[in-house]
């Protein structure tokens, strides 16, 4: 009687069942590729160039210390959204001091409308700042000192909710796998929590100091193999392992 309440595995599940979880799990994986095709096109494009690195961890969150934060995003994520010429007069009146009068008489005012008020002003709802607000581009022409701690704090709850949930019920689907060893099963449940936690904690890290960018690639790369994992191994005994009968069901049990 104590493992009749256990008898539940992938494999022996009807068919509708194995529809929810299988519509949940391609929804969601399609869901995290978008994830890390918007991280190309932010974090990624942080240096100039696709393709995610330690310098564009280093830009996004502790800042090119060197130069503006519209500069930054000038040379990195925001390259293609203006032609060079532009570009390169926005960037030229930044490094001369982003006075008002000459934002006003150079043309950059022009420049801005454009190029950047479609997306940076507030009737577009993104979480951007607002170029139609001269003090707002003079707030972004100072050094760059990357992500602030308020974004951070935003961010951070936003991603310890939504991934938590989402990992809450992939791990619940793959709890129900067969074939796989329990030791094993229940460190790749809880392998995405942990590095969830180390990914949130090397971004205020890597806020402070630069040298934990390595930290952010490994805690984000890792929950990304778990999630693939336990993706695999649940459609892989849904739909293509033999269906398990009682008796053999009971011997996994047993074992």
């Amino acid at each position: 009687m104590a493992n009749t309440q256990h008898k539940i595995n992938l494999s022996s599940q009807g068919t509708a069942l194995k529809s929810l979880f299988t519509g949940y799990l391609v929804v969601v994986a399609v869901g995290y590729l978008m994830a890390i095709v918007q991280i190309q096109f932010t974090h990624g494009m942080a240096d100039g160039k696709l393709g995610l690195s330690t310098d564009d961890i280093v830009y996004s969150y502790y800042g090119k210390r060197s130069g503006s934060t519209l500069e930054s995003k000038l040379d990195g994520s925001m390259k293609m959204m203006a032609p060079e010429e532009d570009r390169l007069k926005i960037i030229n009146w930044v490094r001369k001091g982003a006075d008002e009068k000459s934002f006003n008489e150079s043309g950059i005012r022009q420049i801005m409308d454009n190029s950047c008020i479609a997306c940076h002003s507030a009737p577009s709802g993104m979480p951007v700042p607002d170029f139609t607000k001269f003090e707002n581009v003079a707030h972004v022409s100072k050094t760059d000192t990357g992500a602030s701690f308020s974004s951070l704090a935003r961010v951070s709850h936003i991603h310890l909710f939504g991934i938590s949930f989402i990992f809450m019920f992939v791990g619940l689907i793959f709890s129900l796998a067969s074939g796989i060893p329990k030791a094993l099963k229940s460190t790749v449940i809880v392998m995405p929590y942990i590095f969830l936690l180390i990914d949130i904690a090397s971004w205020w890290l890597t806020k402070l100091n630069p040298h934990f960018a390595w930290l952010v690639i490994i805690g984000g790369g890792t929950m990304g193999l778990s999630f693939a994992f336990m993706w695999i191994v649940s459609m892989y005994e849904m739909w293509i392992m033999p269906r398990i009968h009682d008796d053999d069901r009971d011997a996994l049990l047993d074992e």
